[in-house]
């Protein structure tokens, strides 16, 4: 059995913009780092870690550093944990992306399983990369317990899978909160064994609006 911990990273400055970020390179703001250092804590408290994974995003990135420093291993970064490629919707603001684009942005918040990114990824290419990334790192490291740092939408679409076997219900799925930990189990299938954890963040718990 593996057990895959998937933190969201910190708050970030693009979070506190109301920024659609994606693959934008966005570092965490100064609550971003406090969350990060106390997941570090909580997990080096609670979990024997074995390595931990990270998006190279520089938000999950600088996440990752935080929880490596107390766990004592080295931070493996992978391409393939980004968060979903925006193309268009890069940098907009969620306030001027229903404006903008205000059909496609429609199906994002009411139908996400179903939406493609004006010029990017679909959140279906999102949910197999996904799963498919987290297959890889829960094989390589079986009968471990591994920090997996990533995104909103990849562990929201991911969960989704998991929990329903496709995207079609995402849409009743809230995104995870910042710096929170949600605990995958690995035995040939994924068992979800806890969602958005983040009660060791107590007032410093952040999470994405309605609209986002």
């Amino acid at each position: 059995m593996t057990t895959l911990l998937l933190i969201r990273h910190g708050y970030s400055e693009a979070n506190h913009d109301g920024i659609f970020t994606g693959h934008t390179d966005v570092n965490l703001n100064k609550q971003g780092y406090k969350q990060a250092e106390l997941t570090a804590e909580y997990i080096a408290e609670n979990y024997n870690v074995s390595a931990v994974y990270s998006s190279d995003l520089k938000r999950a990135h600088q996440t990752a550093e935080c929880i490596s420093k107390i766990v004592k291993a080295d931070v493996i970064l992978q391409e393939n944990l980004r968060e979903i490629y925006g193309g268009d919707w890069e940098g907009v603001t969620f306030n001027d992306l229903p404006k903008l684009y205000p059909e496609e942005f429609d199906v994002w918040i009411n139908d996400i399983g179903a939406s493609t990114c004006v010029g990017g990824e679909s959140v279906k290419q999102v949910g197999e990369r996904a799963i498919n990334a987290l297959t890889e790192i829960a094989e390589q490291n079986e009968g471990k317990i591994v920090v997996v740092v990533t995104h909103g939408a990849f562990i929201r679409a991911a969960q989704s899978i998991i929990e329903t076997g496709a995207l079609a219900a995402m849409q009743h799925i809230p995104y995870v909160s910042n710096a929170s930990v949600t605990t995958l189990e690995y035995d040939g299938k994924f068992n979800l064994k806890s969602v958005s954890y983040d009660d060791h963040l107590g007032e410093l718990s952040t999470v994405l609006p309605d609209y986002v």
